[in-house]
């Protein structure tokens, strides 16, 4: 069965494009590192009514975005160094639980797509369905429980070269699969896939190391 189509996030026009070289996508220039890089390699913040700074994981809300790499140390200093205030050329508020909110919801914007692809028919679980699908070069991403086996990952992809995400943890890749664990999960390749690949790479650079 197909993927189901992604709905496209619309334009984002309430700051400029840096200038985008040949072939790559729209650019953002991070507030903390001073980095330009595209879109999907970054997080969009925008100030709320109240004046609190507000993760954009999706790219919608209304304002004028302010972008982060997506990387827990860029966080970690815009904090310190006061970036956003800077950005937003005004005075604003950080919730203290601003990393562990970013991280939820990125945490949740995985396990949702994740979700789409089960329910698509085009994920599964488990190691030994995982393996077949392996065998049959039909897997276009790999997630692993962030509480699982290292040996036991290790002997599932074995040589394989293809993109393998550790994100989630078994419960809630498990929950995705209407079970209590899942350790193991593989995606056929696609939107979806893709999809995932981009949103996982976002939650693991702002997730601190253990």
């Amino acid at each position: 069965m197909g993927n189901p189509p992604l709905k496209a996030d619309p334009p984002d026009d309430t700051e400029p494009d840096e200038p985008e070289p040949e072939g790559k996508g729209p650019l953002r220039r991070c507030l903390a590192t001073r980095e330009t890089l595209p879109k999907e390699a970054m997080i969009r913040f925008v100030v709320g009514p109240d004046g609190a700074v507000v993760p954009d994981i999706a790219g919608r809300l209304p304002g004028r975005g302010m972008w982060l790499k997506a990387d827990v140390a860029a966080l970690e200093l815009a904090l310190k160094k006061g970036s956003f205030a800077r950005a937003a050329k005004a005075s604003v508020k950080i919730p203290p639980e601003l990393p562990a909110t970013l991280r939820w919801l990125l945490t949740e914007r995985v396990a949702d797509l994740l979700g789409m692809a089960r329910r698509a028919g085009a994920a599964v679980a488990g190691f030994q369905k995982v393996q077949e699908w392996l065998q049959a070069g039909r897997v276009g991403v790999l997630l692993e429980a962030t509480d699982g086996s290292v040996a036991e990952r290790a002997r599932l992809v074995g040589r394989a070269e293809l993109p393998v995400v550790v994100a989630l943890s078994r419960e809630r890749m498990g929950q995705a699969f209407g079970r209590e664990a899942a350790v193991h999960v593989a995606v056929a390749p696609g939107r979806l896939a893709d999809a995932i690949r981009q949103e996982a790479s976002r939650l693991m650079g702002i997730t601190p190391a253990d």
